[in-house]
């Protein structure tokens, strides 16, 4: 006899899917992410002058305060300021729909749609501090000698571990499916 005949007994468990694996990407990864985020932000721009920097590792990482007004590695930084500001904004904001509905479809919680919710926590993070500043913080700044990488935050970091993730996802799809 099949199991679906009986009225009473509880579905079995499953991982989570559909709206519920959303929410729970959005308020498991997206919101925690983006209180880090601008609590690190905050708590950089309020205790460093800018362009201060604390070495943490000598000759590898420091924490410098920065202000970077383009996108990610200064990109437009040198554009009109009205041109760099409306177009970084609609982009994000593109950006964020987009990812949005993206993870709504995904059936189950994959890496994509860990990815997913770590790259809407960078735009949204990013976005935040556009409103806000203008300008993005950021602070974290690795480096090897005078050999420097463009200075970065935690929102940063989220996109970019994202990107590799769904780099990943698309390299092994079978291995990527088997941790959903």
């Amino acid at each position: 006899m099949a199991a679906a005949s009986t009225p009473n007994m509880p579905a079995p468990a499953t991982k989570r899917s559909g709206r519920g694996g959303f929410f729970s990407l959005f308020f498991g990864i997206t919101l925690p992410l983006i209180a880090i985020d601008q609590l690190s932000k905050l708590y950089i721009a309020s205790h460093l002058a800018l362009h201060q920097d604390i070495v943490l590792i000598p000759n590898f990482l420091d924490i410098t305060y920065t202000l970077n007004p383009g996108a990610a590695f200064s990109l437009f930084a040198g554009m009109p300021g009205w041109f760099r500001s409306s177009f970084l904004l609609v982009l994000a904001l593109v950006a964020i729909v987009v990812i949005v509905v993206l993870m709504a479809r995904i059936p189950r919680i994959n890496l994509t749609s860990v990815a997913l919710a770590l790259i809407l926590a960078g735009a949204a993070g990013n976005l935040v501090d556009r409103l806000w500043h203008g300008p993005v913080i950021d602070f974290i700044l690795m480096h090897y000698y005078a050999y420097a990488w463009p200075v970065f935050n935690v929102a940063d970091s989220a996109i970019t571990i994202g990107v590799v993730l769904i780099l990943i996802s698309s390299l092994f799809p079978s291995a990527a499916a088997q941790g959903s």
